[in-house]
């Protein structure tokens, strides 16, 4: 059974640094795709950023600059370094393994998905 559990999140200051780590078990995931979306009080749940099997990475305009996506793929984990946090960043984050190579903002383009991790920034 493919899990993944993300872990890291919590209660900042704006200014602040995070990092979210996602672990995936139960298949190997290193010829996929990861990916980060974070979903907010009342909107529908937007990509943050992703990581294609070789290294590439993506981001939404909005973290472009401030977050950073890595991968372990011995680890089969993923990475958040969140930094310059805003108020606006408030969401709840989800992981999810995408079921192709490439990365992709669509988040019909992943298959399996974490429990998501609460990310709050104060003023």
């Amino acid at each position: 059974q493919v899990q993944l559990v993300e872990s890291g999140g919590g209660l900042v200051q704006a200014g602040d640094s995070l990092r979210l780590s996602c672990a995936a078990s139960g298949r190997t995931f290193s010829n996929n795709a990861m990916g980060w979306f974070r979903q907010a009080p009342g909107k529908e749940r937007g990509f943050v950023a992703a990581i294609n099997w070789s290294g590439l990475t993506y981001y939404a305009d909005s973290v472009k600059g401030r977050f950073t996506i890595s991968r372990d793929s011995a680890k089969n984990t993923v990475y958040l370094q969140m930094n310059s946090l805003k108020p606006e960043d408030t969401a709840v984050y989800y992981c999810a393994t995408a079921n192709r190579p490439w990365a992709t903002a669509q988040a019909s383009g992943y298959d399996y998905w974490g429990q998501g991790t609460q990310v709050t920034v104060s003023s």
